[in-house]
C-alpha cells in the first residue's frame, strides 16, 4: 500500500487517463471523459497545493463520474470498479484528514 499520497494521487491521475485514452468514445460518454479527467487530475494537483478540502471535493466528483461512465460505457465496468475502488479509498483518506484538520482549527480557536 502506498502511503505518499503525493505519489499515489499522481499515480491514480496516470490510471485515469491510461484507461480514457483506450475507451470507446461515443455521444453519451464524451462529456463525462472529459469531466472524469479533470477532477481525478484536480485530486493529485490540489493535494500538491496542500488543498486538502478541494482534493476531497474532487474525489468525491470522480467517483461520481466514474459511475456515470460505467453507466454509459457498460463494457467497461470491470476495469472502472478497480478505479472506483482506489477513488473511494482516497475519500475516506481526504476525508479523516479533514476531519482532523477542522478538529485542530477548533482547537485553536477555544
Amino acid at each position: 500500500m502506498n502511503y505518499n499520497l503525493e505519489e499515489r494521487t499522481r499515480i491514480f491521475s496516470k490510471e485515469i487517463i491510461r484507461f480514457l485514452v483506450k475507451i470507446k468514445k461515443n455521444r453519451i460518454n464524451e462529456n463525462i471523459i472529459s469531466q472524469l479527467i479533470r477532477s481525478a487530475t484536480s485530486v493529485g494537483a490540489n493535494y500538491f497545493s496542500n488543498k486538502i478540502f478541494i482534493c476531497r471535493k474532487e474525489i468525491q466528483e470522480t467517483k461520481y463520474w466514474v459511475e456515470l461512465l460505467a453507466e454509459a460505457s457498460p463494457e467497461e465496468k470491470d476495469n472502472l470498479k478497480k478505479l472506483w475502488k482506489e477513488a473511494h479509498e482516497l475519500t475516506l483518506i481526504f476525508n479523516k484528514i479533514s476531519k482532523t484538520l477542522k478538529e485542530k482549527n477548533l482547537k485553536l480557536k477555544n
